[in-house]
């Protein structure tokens, strides 16, 4: 009889990619709170072109269709349950770091939306003509720049 060693059948599971989206989402909902209450009624000038104004977007990030709040939605919950499935398998180094911008950005988002009447995520970070935007999508933005140069290092992305 011939003996020959079974291979594990779980999935890799990176708790540091659940970290570093805990706590971009912890900070976007800090900072959403406290642009709803403190930019409710006035802006204010940072420097530069730089302002803080509130602002809803039923749309995706950076204003991108701006109406459709179900569908936009349906699918961002999609692509952040994606998000989540693979970037927990996330490789160590930069593609943990990566998943997680994307992933703590895509649910800080998610959830804003949800837990607001009308489905609106709160946007107040505004620089020159540049489309209003929020700390997840600094975030999101981060998260995909650094997995686009992992890649391109040739970094393998997700454990095997």
């Amino acid at each position: 009889m011939c003996v020959v060693p079974r291979k594990r059948l779980g999935l890799h599971f990176n708790f540091t990619v659940a970290l570093v989206a805990l706590v971009v989402t912890a900070l976007d909902a800090l900072t959403k709170a406290w642009a709803r209450h403190e930019l409710a009624n006035h802006a204010v000038h940072v420097v530069g072109a730089l302002w803080f104004r509130l602002q809803y977007n039923s749309g995706i990030s950076f204003s991108i269709t701006p109406s459709g709040t179900f569908l936009t939605t349906v699918l961002t919950v999609i692509v952040a349950l994606a998000v989540v499935v693979v970037g927990l398998q996330a490789a160590s180094g930069a593609p943990t770091i990566g998943f997680g911008l994307l992933l703590g950005g895509g649910v800080a988002n998610v959830l804003d939306r949800l837990a607001a009447t009308p489905h609106e995520v709160t946007d107040f970070i505004a620089l020159g003509s540049f489309p209003v935007f929020n700390a997840a999508d600094i975030s999101i933005t981060a998260g995909f720049l650094v997995l686009i140069v992992a890649a391109l290092r040739g970094e393998r992305l997700i454990a095997r």
